[in-house]
């Protein structure tokens, strides 16, 4: 956060005296360099340096409150609460049908994930594998709520020059209650408040009988018993346990002598839970389907992110085909980024070797380099020493009209944060 007055603002140079500063990407904006404005008679702020030409520099980046960058603070505040819990999870900043960057943040846990919506631009998807988390914004229904018992809210309150991270518990005629994140805990069925712990425990605790003097009433042991499994059907869909679930249903055909009432609710349960076993089973089959295909296509981006959608599906184990088709996705990853780093070195290579006298050609060859690079995850700190190198001799080079694209994705891959690549895809 620049500091708004000009007294501030020299401290703040004096202490960033080695530091610059550039227009991120990650929230909206271009990827160039900014420079600090100091005025008298109106707030300082960042601002761009002008282009080639003198005139002021046009960036694209539209939202400029403090609110802007929410996603950024969600993302290290969750990573901090994790990292304190011994947890590490991937975050990606997901832009579904091309919404603007910010509006949601995916949360990948070794368990469990999260999805974040910070406005209403996406709509929650209470059938996927993540968990939505919703701003204060976002509208839920109240059959979501009776369906799901509860969900779960996001806001940040501004303290000092930082955002801090408040989550919040909302169910059916209940207010929703905030607490702050050291409060909360990832358990197996997610996200977890200390609101949570009561409304489970207010809906999976019997009602208790009324008690009439003289007479001494005494629940049948098959009854206890079905209630048991009621609550363990329960348990095993909020865990989303599919070999769970079958295993109780075997031992629901198999209970008999059950009151009648008791015996409508069991069957009535029973139904609907093999219903979302035969759901899951086919969601199961389909994304191994779509697995095998991105393979087969070589798309190394569906094959990863189909990679953590599985092993969060199958938890609770896998056939050995399954396993085996694993494998082969993993193995394949790995030969496609061998490729690719291959290719990279082989670019700068190339490049080490071109001269500065024709600047077309060596602005070609880097724009080429930096594609390549943006496409694979790990490069290693060599390679990404050489790339900066090449980031740093391209601003002194004259730019030829038709090299701007090569320019760009230089641009692009360096103002990324700490300068890593994006995913490799072909």
């Amino acid at each position: 956060m620049l500091p708004l007055e000009a007294i501030e603002l020299d401290a703040f140079r004096q202490q960033h005296e080695h530091d610059t500063f550039w227009c991120g990407l990650l929230l909206g904006g271009c990827g160039l360099q900014l420079t600090t404005k100091l005025y008298t008679d109106r707030v300082c702020h960042f601002a761009h340096y002008p282009g080639p030409d003198g005139h002021p520099h046009l960036c694209g980046r539209s939202a400029r409150d403090v609110a802007s960058a929410d996603h950024l603070y969600v993302k290290a505040a969750a990573d901090a609460w994790l990292r304190a819990r011994g947890t590490q999870a991937g975050f990606d900043f997901v832009q579904p049908d091309g919404v603007p960057i910010g509006s949601v943040v995916d949360i990948q846990l070794p368990h469990r994930n999260l999805r974040v919506h910070l406005d209403q631009k996406v709509a929650p998807d209470w059938a996927a594998e993540h968990e939505p988390v919703l701003g204060v914004s976002v509208p839920v229904d109240s059959d979501t709520l009776i369906d799901r018992w509860y969900v779960h809210r996001i806001r940040l309150e501004s303290e000092g020059t930082t955002r801090r991270v408040r989550i919040g518990t909302e169910a059916f005629a209940r207010p929703t209650e905030w607490f702050a994140l050291d409060q909360c805990e990832i358990i197996d069925r997610g996200l977890s408040t200390p609101a949570v712990e009561q409304i489970v425990q207010a809906r999976t605790t019997p009602a208790s009988t009324v008690w009439t003097p003289g007479k001494k009433r005494e629940e049948p042991a098959q009854d206890v018993q079905a209630h048991e499994l009621l609550r363990r059907l329960l348990y095993a869909r909020r865990t989303e346990s599919a070999d769970l679930a079958q295993q109780v249903c075997r031992e629901i055909d198999e209970l008999a002598g059950v009151s009648p009432q008791l015996q409508h609710q069991l069957d009535a349960a029973r139904r609907n839970a093999l219903a979302w076993v035969r759901k899951e089973t086919e969601a199961r089959r389909e994304l191994f389907t779509r697995l095998g295909q991105a393979v087969a296509s070589q798309k190394a981006r569906s094959v990863k992110t189909l990679l953590t959608e599985i092993k969060t599906a199958t938890r609770d184990g896998r056939t050995e085909e399954e396993e085996r088709a694993l494998r082969e996705a993993a193995g394949y990853l790995a030969a496609a980024e061998a490729a690719a780093l291959a290719r990279l070195d082989n670019l700068l290579e190339d490049i080490s070797r071109l001269s500065a006298e024709d600047p077309w050609h060596v602005k070609s060859k880097v724009g080429e380099l930096f594609r390549v690079a943006a496409g694979i995850g790990r490069i290693g700190e060599q390679r990404q020493a050489q790339l900066s190198l090449w980031s740093t001799r391209l601003r002194y080079l004259p730019l030829p009209a038709s090299a701007g694209h090569a320019a760009q994705a230089t641009r692009t891959y360096a103002a990324a944060p700490g300068g890593r690549p994006g995913e490799l895809d072909h």
